[in-house]
């Protein structure tokens, strides 16, 4: 079976690297694919440096929906491993969520992070959007996802043709989630020791969670639209 990794990134010059490296060494990945989303730092040029890597650029920043979309029309797969460019060494434990969907024990994993999940000193959010979205997956499929916001998944590519597109922007999961669990497959949450950004608890922090809480909201009503409830 092929697998094959895609990897949206916007200016991550600084963490692309180690991520990449980690994820070569992954045997089971047949394909490691970054989907350039209009970085305007040297997230390009870091990419171009890693033999094996394929890069695809997009003109200008379209948000996480709309690269992995972009990276899911130009190549085909039976399984694809989406994850975040920022995971850096820690990539390495996407292995573990391929084998279960590779071996028929579940359509779609989610890596479930653990408690100190940054990778720098910073700390985390205070887990309004998360629970929001924990509560709205629960009122549409009457399931408890506990990391429903997480990016880093294997998913059986047939899944991904019964949902349609990726939702828009930082409503990727929730689309993904809720549209799995409503058309009855298996979905499977891994602890993992998986790191990654953390956008602390200032200013930026605030616009960070604020903007995902909205499309997180936006997530929601498009799944209601969708009749996946």
């Amino acid at each position: 079976m092929k697998v094959v990794a895609l990897i949206p990134a916007y200016n991550e010059e600084e963490t692309i690297a180690s991520t990449l490296v980690a994820l070569q060494k992954i045997a089971l990945l047949n394909q490691i694919v970054v989907i350039n989303d209009g970085s305007t730092d040297e997230t390009a040029e870091v990419v171009k440096r890693h033999k094996g890597v394929t890069l695809l650029n997009l003109n200008k920043n379209s948000g996480k929906g709309a690269a992995l979309n972009y990276g899911l029309q130009n190549f085909q797969a039976d399984i694809f491993v989406l994850l975040d460019a920022d995971l850096g060494h820690t990539a390495i434990h996407g292995e573990r969520l391929i084998y279960p969907v590779l071996k028929g024990n579940a359509h779609m994993t989610i890596a479930k992070f653990q408690k100190k999940q940054s990778s720098s000193q910073e700390k985390m959010g205070f887990g309004l959007v998360r629970r929001l979205a924990t509560l709205g997956v629960k009122v549409l499929t009457k399931k408890t996802i506990t990391s429903p916001l997480s990016g880093q998944r294997a998913i059986n590519a047939e899944v991904l043709q019964r949902l349609g597109p990726f939702f828009a922007g930082f409503s990727v999961e929730i689309g993904l989630t809720v549209g799995a669990l409503h058309h009855g497959y298996d979905v499977l949450e891994i602890p993992l020791p998986m790191k990654h950004r953390a956008y602390g608890r200032g200013i930026k922090g605030i616009k960070h969670r604020g903007n995902q809480l909205i499309h997180v909201f936006r997530g929601l009503h498009h799944c209601w639209q969708k009749g996946w409830r």
